[in-house]
């Protein structure tokens, strides 16, 4: 198995950083490299510049109006637009909705939505857990009832990322309550600009606006906006959260951040000398580069696999926990690293507009911020417990 990149996939790298450089714009980089709270605008300028680029879909094959990246080109075009300091983007319809609609909409629906989605003109949340069916995704209670040509929606979803910037959702409802709980379940997409959806923010620990709880009250979807058969949408979530775990690795951003670390314990002092110069801390930086390291070569042995078409097993498992484990270790260390000028918590610093003195280095106020999100990273997109579970089904046969 060989590890390395080509000639040309070493010019397609420089080729990609310098476009970074050029076009991700300055004040959305310095909003990233701050830990400033992004706002819709933020998202949908930086997503339109990707899109004019035919880049914000590097999942898609060229035939669907992607770009046809390589498995490899698409995991170094993630890397150097993290590493150059650009954001994630919202994207549920690149990685969510257009795999879906591809594989089982209807050519009336992928002419109407795939466009919008490849320009970023709308932009897309996923709704599936409810208060009490998160794990089990299988018990959620939203109803869509059928009437004529529509659906009568009503309900309720949560830990919605991004509902309040996006225009539409993909929704998992129940339409049949007999026989299996698994089979009532239906796919619909549903312009949230209809009448009776209120959606409401949930500010979680670390201060930041993400997520959201959206009701239903009597909501009319068009039948017409159903993917696939009614009952059959169990099925196609389970499709689409391949797509979603094959693309959840925030190795690059672990990259971004451990870098970042380095150059907070140049910055901070421990008895009059650099932190990066004490002999302890170094060696818990180092211990972090390592297990990163180590991801990135399993990261990359997932990748020759997936190019020689050989299937992804519970490697997938084990990367997406130690990527988790390594994001949470690294904001440890850099609260460690800031001290006493880390502890503060002051959530309206991390919004664009706050004006106050920061206490120590302007950089530290976002410590702590940071340090409670990253608790979240062993709990969201399948729990570590669950991905235990998956691996020892599947390699330890328990």
């Amino acid at each position: 198995m060989d590890l390395r990149f080509t000639a040309e996939e070493q010019a397609f790298r420089a080729n990609i950083r310098a476009w970074t450089a050029e076009n991700l714009p300055a004040d959305i980089k310095d909003k990233v490299d701050r830990g400033i709270e992004l706002s819709r605008d933020d998202y949908a300028r930086w997503m339109k510049i990707l899109s004019g680029a035919g880049w914000i879909a590097p999942n898609w094959d060229q035939k669907d109006g992607g770009p046809g990246f390589s498995l490899a080109e698409k995991y170094i075009f993630e890397e150097e637009l993290f590493m150059g300091g650009a954001p994630r983007t919202v994207h549920f319809g690149t990685r969510m909705v257009g795999p879906v609609l591809l594989a089982y909409g209807t050519p009336e629906q992928r002419k109407k939505y795939l466009p919008k989605i490849l320009t970023s003109e709308e932009i897309w949340c996923q709704g599936y857990s409810e208060p009490g069916s998160g794990s089990d995704l299988a018990s959620l209670k939203t109803t869509a009832v059928r009437d004529g040509d529509h659906y009568v929606v009503n309900g309720t979803k949560i830990w919605t990322s991004y509902a309040h910037c996006a225009d539409r959702m993909f929704a998992l409802v129940r339409t049949d309550n007999t026989g299996k709980k698994q089979e009532g379940i239906t796919v619909l997409l549903i312009d949230l600009k209809t009448p009776g959806i209120t959606i409401n923010p949930i500010i979680t620990l670390d201060g930041r606006h993400s997520f959201n709880q959206e009701f239903f009250d009597n909501v009319r979807v068009p039948v017409a906006d159903r993917i696939g058969e009614e009952g059959q949408g169990w099925s196609i979530a389970k499709y689409l959260l391949g797509h979603e775990r094959s693309n959840a690795s925030y190795i690059s951003i672990n990259k971004r951040n451990l870098a970042k670390l380095k150059a907070i314990a140049a910055d901070q002092e421990m008895d009059g000398r650099p932190l990066a110069e004490n002999d302890e801390f170094r060696h818990l930086i180092a211990e972090a580069e390592i297990a990163l390291e180590t991801l990135s070569v399993t990261s990359l042995r997932q990748l020759a696999n997936a190019s020689a078409d050989q299937p992804v097993g519970p490697e997938a498992s084990v990367l997406k926990m130690r990527t988790g484990d390594v994001f949470q270790r690294i904001h440890e260390l850099m609260m460690m690293a800031g001290g006493y000028s880390a502890q503060p918590y002051v959530p309206e610093a991390i919004r664009g507009g706050w004006n106050e003195a920061p206490v120590g280095p302007d950089y530290l106020f976002r410590m702590a911020p940071d340090y409670f999100e990253a608790r979240a990273m062993s709990i969201a997109g399948g729990s570590h417990e669950v991905q235990k579970n998956i691996i020892a089904k599947a390699v330890l046969g328990l």
